[in-house]
């Protein structure tokens, strides 16, 4: 691996890319680390934003700790990540929206223009939300406003502030992609996860446990632990089914075409991290629900079953691992359509060896990745609910690897990975996975 990134360094145009890409995460980290205007630092320095379960405590770590300390970059990208996510399952239902999936690079040009607007949107919601959770003092867990004051100007000129923060960061994810290495968005997330590593590392460290399980011996354990998980997360990742697919030869005047072999292939985990995060979203909502009424049945119901300031129990981990499950094949069915899939293999002249054309080879692709889900489900399932499991087991309060940071950190690297090794290829130079 240290011959190819040399390799890499040697090639002009991509060491140019490289450096451009480590200046667009040095301007992104430091916008995570100024404060907007208007806050009492003094009061929220220590402090961290969300439980170990909260969906506040997973927007700071995509934020990269930036919602614990209301910076600039508070919200992160998770307004973005909202809208991609709202546009792909409107692409579903939406009959104007689907025609533009299929119009090329046009459409998608379009679809980015419409998940901009709906990104500014939700942030402008999103940042009304986090200043008003900040002004009652919600956001950290207190009683008293982390505000210097409660003047509507100032709590305006905030979300303005955060809102702004959005905008650039999609800025900077865009230069990224076009002019440096790597998804833009994706290595943004990446890099705020992998900032969050040693301040939980540390947590970790400082716990008040006793024996084996305290100190730098805890540290060695988790540490261990998530490189076993590393590598069972690279191989499910990785793994697929390969559907062969057979084009029949088709002459046209005097050219032929087709003849050829491919393959259809079905990811293991076809869905992503996409149901984490919708599960982890649903979890919050009876927290939230509690703090907007005064229903004292919900109160006592959230501080019994859903509360993780005072620790996970374990109607809380096997809810959430429920909602996975059932986001895993939902967004499954959504992602991967098998009729439109046989549609166009019927009107370009492919079919599979051995199931005719049309509506028998939707049902065998409809079979295929049904029975492929469910280890990919239970796999989700498990990386999961493994960080909550280490709450409730070892009494710990931070799991540096699980869950969506472990899956987001994997897929990222394994894609920049193989974006710089195919431009080592073309200089003949050996990449990363060879």
């Amino acid at each position: 691996m240290l011959k190819a990134f040399l390799n890499a360094v040697k090639i002009p145009d991509l060491r140019k890319k490289l450096v451009f890409t480590l200046m667009m995460i040095f301007a992104y980290r430091l916008g995570s680390w100024i404060p907007v205007p208007g806050v009492d630092v003094a009061a929220i320095r220590g402090a961290q934003a969300g439980g170990a379960g909260g969906f506040l405590g997973i927007l700071n770590v995509f934020a990269g700790g930036a919602l614990a300390q209301l910076a600039v970059f508070a919200l992160g990208v998770m307004p973005y990540i909202t809208a991609s996510i709202i546009m792909q399952l409107l692409g579903v239902v939406i009959p104007k929206l689907e025609q533009l999936q299929k119009e090329g690079e046009q459409g998608r040009r379009k679809i980015t223009q419409y998940t901009r607007y709906l990104t500014m949107g939700l942030a402008v919601l999103q940042s009304t939300a986090l200043i008003s959770l900040a002004s009652t003092g919600a956001l950290f867990g207190g009683t008293e406003s982390v505000l210097v004051n409660d003047s509507p100007w100032l709590i305006l000129f905030m979300v303005l502030t955060l809102t702004a923060g959005t905008a650039v960061i999609m800025w900077l994810a865009e230069l990224i992609t076009n002019r440096g290495v790597g998804n833009g968005m994706s290595l943004l997330i990446y890099v705020s996860i992998l900032s969050q590593f040693p301040s939980q590392l540390r947590i970790v460290r400082t716990d008040n446990l006793t024996g084996l399980w305290s100190g730098w011996g805890l540290v060695a354990v988790v540490l261990a632990v998530g490189v076993i998980v590393t590598f069972a997360v690279v191989f499910m990742e990785q793994g697929q089914r390969r559907i062969p697919v057979q084009y029949a030869r088709r002459t046209v005047g005097r050219r032929s075409y087709g003849g050829q072999s491919t393959y259809i292939p079905l990811k293991v985990n076809q869905s992503g991290v996409i149901p984490i995060i919708f599960a982890a979203s649903l979890m919050a909502l009876p927290q939230l629900l509690g703090q907007i009424t005064s229903w004292q049945w919900l109160d006592d119901a959230v501080a019994r079953w859903f509360d993780t300031t005072q620790g996970i129990g374990w109607v809380y981990i096997a809810t959430f691992a429920v909602l996975t499950l059932f986001f895993t094949y939902f967004y499954a069915a959504i992602a991967f359509n098998p009729i439109e899939v046989a549609d166009n293999m019927k009107k370009y002249g492919g079919f599979i060896p051995g199931i005719r054309p049309g509506r028998q080879t939707a049902e065998y692709l409809d079979k295929v990745l049904s029975r492929l889900t469910l280890p990919g489900s239970l796999y989700l399932v498990a990386v999961a609910v493994m960080p909550f499991v280490a709450f409730a087991v070892f009494d710990i309060s931070q799991f540096p690897l699980g869950g969506a940071s472990l899956l987001i950190m994997v897929g990222v690297a394994l894609e920049t990975m193989k974006q710089i090794e195919g431009q080592l290829m073309q200089h003949n130079y050996e990449g990363f996975l060879a």
